[in-house]
């Protein structure tokens, strides 16, 4: 049997840029337009009906003409929110972002892990370290913006860290997105012997690992709990937002979560975690098999840089 490293590849440009992709890979054959009725004979990719509603487009972007939005047919992922504290998150935040407060000097920080096992940029894995933000038009006490966000499973947040561990993943968000992404390992793995998360430096020693007990999972219908979460950022100095959106299928969330062990070391992530201070982690969620929808950047409208 033939190691990931022995796999065939071909060179492809994106983004001005020459990277290697599977050979046959989604991406290979299809560059972000795929025909989903060929999709959909994958077994891989379980059932699609999900992406049959929502279209995909030509449209401009900073790498020039791209289809969008990105679609992730079959994903997995683990995160810890924690808490901060608002002093800290306020000093590394853009002036023009507010932490999202949610006890009396603390907002919160989430640490994700991701898995795409299949999708339109062929599979990856990604770390996402990001500070919970209130609405650019939010008015009004944090705890009711706090409650709302929960009701309607959509939160705002900014992007500290977004490393990836392929050179294709890594050139489209920062080319395409001006996100902070770096190439280097990272592993996922959720299986009933537990959950297990590691992100190494980019020259292979240990940064941070998560390892936690399995919650007991649930499998929901497609489509009924979607969520909308929003990125907002400066691209090229003027303020954008990025919507993806998630239709989890098999889940687990634990508040309060006990047996959950997070190691640092000295690497980026490590660094950067401590110095927001994080603490205690008020949620863990474990989402086994999930669908994703990236959309493109686009204005915000509420404010631009000075």
């Amino acid at each position: 049997m033939k190691s990931d490293k022995d796999k065939a590849t071909v060179e492809v440009e994106f983004a001005g840029q020459k990277v290697l992709v599977p050979a046959g890979g989604y991406y290979d054959r299809y560059r972000s337009n795929p025909d989903l009725d060929e999709v959909a004979k994958d077994p891989a990719a379980g059932n699609i009906d999900f992406f049959r509603r929502i279209p995909k487009t030509m449209v401009e972007s900073r790498i020039g003409p791209t289809w969008a939005p990105n679609f992730y047919y079959r994903t997995s992922n683990v995160q810890a929110l924690m808490l901060a504290p608002m002093k800290k998150l306020r000093a590394i935040l853009p002036r023009e972002l507010e932490p999202l407060r949610v006890l009396p000097g603390y907002g919160l920080v989430a640490l994700t892990f991701f898995s795409y096992a299949l999708c339109d940029n062929d599979p990856y894995n990604e770390v996402s370290v990001a500070v919970v933000v209130r609405r650019p038009d939010a008015r009004g006490p944090h705890s009711l913006e706090l409650l709302d966000s929960l009701k309607r499973k959509s939160f705002h947040a900014h992007v500290l860290a977004l490393p990836v561990d392929t050179e294709i993943a890594r050139v489209r968000g920062v080319y395409g997105y001006q996100l902070p992404k770096w190439l280097t390992k990272i592993e996922l793995d959720i299986s009933s012997g537990g959950v297990s998360a590691h992100i190494a430096t980019t020259d292979g020693r240990p940064d941070v690992s998560l390892t936690a007990p399995v919650p007991k999972l649930r499998r929901i219908p497609s489509q009924s709990s979607l969520s909308t979460n929003t990125s907002i950022g400066l691209v090229d100095g003027k303020w954008l937002q990025t919507q993806f959106v998630s239709n989890p299928l098999e889940l687990a969330q634990t508040t309060f979560p006990k047996g959950v062990e997070l190691a640092f070391a000295d690497g980026p992530i490590s660094q950067l975690l401590r110095g927001l201070g994080v603490g205690k982690i008020l949620r863990l969620d474990v989402v086994k098999d999930a669908q994703m929808v990236l959309y493109l950047p686009r204005p915000l409208g509420r404010f631009q840089a000075s």
